[in-house]
C-alpha cells in the first residue's frame, strides 16, 4: 500500500490541477462561439448597402466641369455670350430673376466679367464683381440656382506725394508714380481757379495727400483725395475734402470757402481753343464779319460735354448754324449755350434738371462747323459775356452748422501737408548740395 500510495496521490493532484484549466478552455470557446453566432445574424441587407457604398466610390468618377470667362464688349449682351458658348439660355433667365441678382444684370456694361463653371450647356456657379469690395456668387444647388453676396474686406491706406510741372501736370504727375484717377482728381478739384492748359507756367508745383484701397495685402485702386496743393505763378491754393451728414463730399480751403465756383470755365476736355471771344470776327465758311459770342474748344469727336453749372434744360435741338445745340437756365438771369453736339446724353431732355459736371452730350460738328469741337456761350441777362474772363460767382461757403467740426478736422491735415512740404524741401536742398 505504501508503494502504491504516493503514485495514487500524485495521480490525484495531477488531475486536480487538470480540471481547472479544461474549464478556462471551455469558456474561451463558448465566448468564440457566442462572437461567430453574432456574425452570423448581421443583416444581410446592411452588409449589401456597405458594399454598394463601397462599390459606388470606387466605380463613379469625380465630375468634371469647365471654366471660361466671358467678358462685355460694346453692344454685347449676357444671352449673346451665352448662345456664342453653347450654354442653356433657359438657366440664364433663371438666374437673372433672382432677388440678390437683378440689379446687378440690368446693369451690364462693357468691361464686365463673369466667370462661369459648366458642364456640357448646365451652369454650376456664375461669378461677377459688383464693386471693389463685393462679388456676386450664382451657385447651383438641388433646390435651383441661388445667389449670394461675398465681400472682400479692403484696408485704405494714406499717401502723399508731390511734384514740380516742367511741361505739364500730367507728365509731372506720372513722374511722380501718380495714377490717371489722380491726376484728373486734381485738375478737378482746381479747375475753377486754373486753366490746365493755358494757366501752366514752368516751376509749378503741387502736393496731394489721398487714399490708397488694398485688397489682400494688394493695392487695388487709388481712393479719394483727401487734401491737395497747387502753386500756380505765385498763388497758393489749398483744398481740403468734407462730407457732410447726408454724405455729399466737397472741397473747401481751409477756412471753409468753397473751392468751386457756381460755373465751370471749360465745360469739356479740350486740346485747344480754336476760336476765342471776338465781336468782330470773319466766320471761316460764310467768310464774313461775324461776331462770335463764344469760344470754340476743339476736341475730338465724342467728348464728353458736360454742364458748366448747375440747372435747368430749356432747350434741345437743332438751331441754325449751332447745329445740335442744348441751353441751360441758371437760376434767373444766367443761361448757357452748347452747340455743334454730335448728339444728345438720352437723359437731357427739356425740363430735365442737371448738376454742374454732368455730361448733357458730346463734341460733334453740326451745323456751320469746320470741325470737331464744342461752341460755348455764356449770357447774363441775354447779353453775350466772354466765358473764360467773366467774373464767375462763386459757390456757398461750407454750411455754418459744420464749420466747426470742418475746422477741426482742416487744422491736422494742413499741419501733415506743411510737414511733408518741409522734408520734400531738405531732400531738393540735399539733392542740390
Amino acid at each position: 500500500m505504501v508503494g502504491l500510495g504516493i503514485p495514487l496521490i500524485i495521480i490525484i493532484f495531477i488531475n486536480i490541477l487538470n480540471k481547472p484549466t479544461k474549464n478556462k478552455i471551455s469558456q474561451d470557446n463558448m465566448l468564440e462561439a457566442n462572437n461567430i453566432k453574432t456574425l452570423q445574424t448581421f443583416p444581410v441587407d446592411d452588409l449589401k448597402l456597405e458594399n454598394n457604398k463601397i462599390k459606388n466610390q470606387i466605380l463613379e468618377p469625380t465630375p468634371t466641369y469647365e471654366e471660361i470667362e466671358l467678358k462685355i464688349s460694346e453692344g454685347d449682351t449676357l444671352e449673346k455670350l451665352f448662345r456664342q458658348y453653347n450654354l442653356n439660355i433657359g438657366e440664364l433667365m433663371l438666374i437673372t430673376e433672382l432677388d440678390k441678382a437683378k440689379n446687378q444684370f440690368r446693369r451690364i456694361k462693357p468691361g464686365d466679367t463673369f466667370k462661369v463653371i459648366h458642364k456640357d450647356d448646365q451652369i454650376i456657379s456664375l461669378r461677377t464683381k459688383i464693386n471693389i469690395a463685393n462679388d456676386l456668387i450664382i451657385e447651383r444647388q438641388e433646390s435651383g440656382f441661388v445667389a449670394k453676396i461675398f465681400e472682400q474686406p479692403l484696408e485704405i491706406k494714406k499717401r502723399t506725394a508731390a511734384g514740380v510741372i516742367t511741361s505739364s501736370l500730367f507728365e509731372s504727375a506720372i513722374t511722380a508714380g501718380l495714377s490717371d484717377k489722380i491726376i484728373m482728381n486734381i485738375a478737378e478739384i482746381f479747375a475753377w481757379d486754373v486753366d490746365f492748359v493755358l494757366d501752366i507756367r514752368q516751376g509749378d508745383s503741387y502736393y496731394v495727400q489721398f487714399e490708397e484701397i488694398w485688397q489682400d495685402g494688394k493695392h487695388v485702386s487709388d481712393g479719394e483725395i483727401i487734401a491737395a496743393e497747387f502753386n500756380n505763378n505765385g498763388r497758393t491754393i489749398q483744398a481740403i475734402r468734407f462730407i457732410n451728414d447726408e454724405g455729399y463730399g466737397n472741397y473747401f480751403t481751409p477756412s471753409g470757402k468753397s473751392l468751386r465756383k457756381a460755373f465751370i470755365r471749360a465745360p469739356v476736355d479740350f486740346t485747344r481753343i480754336s476760336s476765342n471771344f471776338n465781336p468782330k470776327r470773319k466766320h471761316p465758311i460764310l467768310n464774313t464779319i461775324r461776331a462770335h459770342r463764344g469760344v470754340d474748344y476743339a476736341a475730338p469727336k465724342g467728348t464728353p460735354i458736360k454742364a458748366s453749372g448747375d440747372g435747368k434744360i430749356i432747350f434741345r435741338g437743332n438751331k441754325t448754324g449751332y447745329g445740335k445745340t442744348i441751353i441751360i437756365q441758371h437760376g434767373g438771369n444766367i443761361t448757357t449755350l452748347y452747340a455743334h453736339m454730335s448728339d444728345y446724353i438720352l437723359k437731357a431732355k427739356v425740363g430735365t434738371k442737371v448738376r454742374q459736371g454732368q455730361t448733357i452730350g458730346f463734341v460733334g460738328s453740326t451745323g456751320l462747323a469746320t470741325a470737331n469741337h464744342l461752341h460755348y456761350e455764356y449770357r447774363v441777362n441775354g447779353v453775350h459775356r466772354n466765358p473764360r474772363t467773366v467774373n464767375l460767382p462763386d459757390a456757398k461757403p461750407i454750411e455754418e452748422k459744420y464749420r466747426s467740426k470742418f475746422l477741426a478736422k482742416a487744422l491736422p491735415i494742413v499741419q501733415d501737408l506743411q510737414r511733408f512740404k518741409k522734408v520734400q524741401s531738405s531732400k531738393i536742398v540735399s539733392t542740390n548740395r
